[in-house]
């Protein structure tokens, strides 16, 4: 009986249809619901994260990051899913890990040197199989590196050191350039003019126009930040991508007249060794056929808007931090006293600067810029007992780690979380292994040199009626975090040393 019960033969499936619906859209129905089933088929997963749900869950994921930027979407993944997630950007299976143990397996393996982003969004940017940043043909990718290691180490160090010196001096002794009517300084304009012409003198060696490139620079970052993710019909609509095509295009166009120009005075030098540098080197590999000239003017553009895109926002935080904490700023001065005195800061007394190191790193650490880093699997692997496919994009949510393990006070800024030796696995504000940032050295370095250089001069304030500081200030936390640049409030006050009187423009 009841084997007949679940017998279909025992029933007239059209009877069981309504009288409305034709017969013949049985078979119809049926293909809908088979459709149906292999939409929101996947296989069963162990890692947390939302459902497939009939691929509304990837659209969800991917519009999220598209809503609230990489950063702050990463952060609302992890507190709501844990600290070993699955999400999916551009309908790509992407993790996201703020685990000390899982990014120290995914950065020291090569088979994680690979990040990933819209093809179409990259190529855009000039980045698609081009420069260092975001190369994903990793052949090439080994090709390039080498040229960005030996301009960033070594010799460069040194001489790193008296350029960005001379650099921070000489827009210091013009102050009143980057000072508004109130004669409060516009920090973050002046840091990135600094860096941009010492990364000039060092990388290329063509006179231009800082106030410009500056302002290109900016226009760069924003297009590439906000195409990184795009789907592919964001491209097909002329109207939404032609302010940013705009902004990539300036600047391209004068890294282009810059690197021409570079070209030229090789060409007629009488003394090849006196052209020798960075961009240098990487037009002989053209001549040699080693590098497109394409490849060659992206990585001179990359070289030179790394520094004032990224580390201009570090020492902007790091000043607000110390302008807010009295106690650390007392102990960097007694340092700087002790270790250079009156005299221009030297390479040697960088590895003697460990209260300046400290701050530096506790500010990178408490208020990152760059807190996390993009890679793609190479190959099957096992993260921490979970399974990863070939192909799964990762996304190592580093300012959270840093937040979440070993330091003594993960939520407050003190030098107290570096007085002892913190093992790398878990602080890495450049990353590590085969694919870590290739200027972390260097960045170090300029980075003393300008802290050092500026607070011998001036007593950093920030604008305490307005009770401004690096809690309260407005960011935006996407690929990098920026300060909301659309007030005035990023504004400090330099105060000359051994004078109480405001510095006036």
């Amino acid at each position: 009986m009841v084997l007949e019960m679940l017998n279909p033969m025992h029933y007239n499936l059209t009877s069981m249809v309504p009288e409305a619906v034709p017969l013949a859209t049985m078979p119809i129905l049926l293909l809908t619901g088979f459709l149906l089933f292999i939409w929101s088929y996947e296989d069963t997963s162990s890692i947390p994260g939302p459902g497939y749900c009939m691929g509304i869950g990837p659209l969800i994921s991917h519009c999220r990051f598209l809503w609230m930027g990489i950063g702050s979407a990463c952060n609302y993944y992890n507190k709501m899913y844990g600290e070993f997630m699955r999400v999916w950007i551009c309908g790509e299976e992407t993790l996201i890990i703020s685990k000390s143990s899982s990014m120290f397996h995914v950065m020291k393996h090569n088979h994680y040197i690979s990040r990933f982003g819209s093809k179409l969004g990259l190529q855009f940017v000039g980045m698609h199989e081009n420069g260092i940043i975001f190369n994903n043909n990793t052949a090439l990718w080994k090709v390039v590196r080498p040229f960005f290691i030996k301009a960033l180490t070594g010799p460069g160090l040194v001489h790193m050191v008296t350029i960005c010196t001379e650099s921070v001096v000489r827009h210091l002794d013009r102050l009143e350039e980057v000072k508004n009517e109130s004669g409060f300084v516009d920090v973050l304009t002046l840091m990135r003019r600094v860096m941009l012409d010492a990364s000039n003198m060092l990388f290329l060696r063509i006179p231009l126009d800082e106030n410009a490139i500056v302002v290109k620079i900016q226009g760069y970052f924003d297009a590439w930040q906000a195409l990184l993710f795009k789907p592919d019909i964001f491209f097909k609509i002329s109207w939404l991508y032609k302010k940013y095509e705009k902004s990539v295009k300036d600047l391209k166009d004068a890294i282009d007249v810059l690197t021409e120009e570079k070209r030229h005075r090789i060409s007629t030098a009488d003394k090849l060794e006196d052209c020798m540098d960075f961009a240098t080197e990487l037009i002989f590999a053209e001549k040699r056929g080693d590098l497109t000239r394409e490849n060659v003017n992206q990585c001179i553009l990359e070289m030179l808007i790394a520094a004032p895109d990224t580390m201009s926002v570090s020492v902007l935080f790091l000043l607000f931090l110390i302008a807010e904490h009295p106690k650390v700023e007392e102990a960097i001065m007694k340092e700087i006293q002790t270790v250079v005195g009156e005299r221009d800061i030297r390479i040697d007394d960088i590895q003697k600067l460990k209260v300046v190191e400290n701050a530096i790193y506790e500010s990178m650490r408490y208020q990152p810029v760059v807190d996390l880093v993009m890679r793609k699997a190479l190959q099957d692997d096992v993260i921490d007992g979970y399974p990863v496919k070939k192909g799964t994009n990762i996304i190592l949510n580093i300012g959270r780690m840093h937040r979440l393990e070993f330091f003594p006070k993960p939520n407050e800024f003190t030098l107290e979380n570096f007085e002892k030796n913190v093992p790398y696995r878990y602080f890495q504000p450049f990353g590590f292994g085969p694919r870590s940032c290739v200027g972390k050295y260097i960045a170090m370095v300029m980075m003393k040199v300008i802290l050092v250089t500026l607070l011998k001069r001036f007593h950093v304030q920030t604008l305490q009626s307005r009770e401004v500081c690096i809690e309260k200030m407005q960011k935006i936390n996407d690929l990098a975090v920026h300060p909301d640049e659309n007030t005035n409030l990023l504004n400090m006050i330099f105060v000359p040393r051994n004078s109480d009187t405001r510095l006036e423009s």
